[in-house]
């Protein structure tokens, strides 16, 4: 099994999204992962799945945790694939 591909769904001008990044890179140096953050403005279909959710955190194509951020919920679905 290779590198784990994490989604972060973000937005500008977001706290909630910058603690999330730093959580994630933070992580990273315990589990290797790449992140790949998305803006849900640039698309609508996710402007309306994620708008009031944000951000949103995807590990291997599975949303684990969003809004306000659980360290061991992230962590768990890293170490757990």
């Amino acid at each position: 099994m290779g590198v784990k591909k994490v989604i972060l769904y973000t937005k500008m001008h977001c706290p909630l999204c910058d603690e999330a990044h730093k959580l994630l890179q933070k992580l990273q140096q315990e589990v290797p992962f790449t992140i790949e953050s998305i803006d849900i403005y640039q698309d609508d279909l996710l402007l309306e799945k994620y708008g009031l959710m944000i951000p949103v955190i995807e590990v291997e194509g599975k949303e684990v945790d969003y809004g306000i951020l659980s360290e061991n919920k992230v962590k768990k679905a890293l170490t757990n694939f």
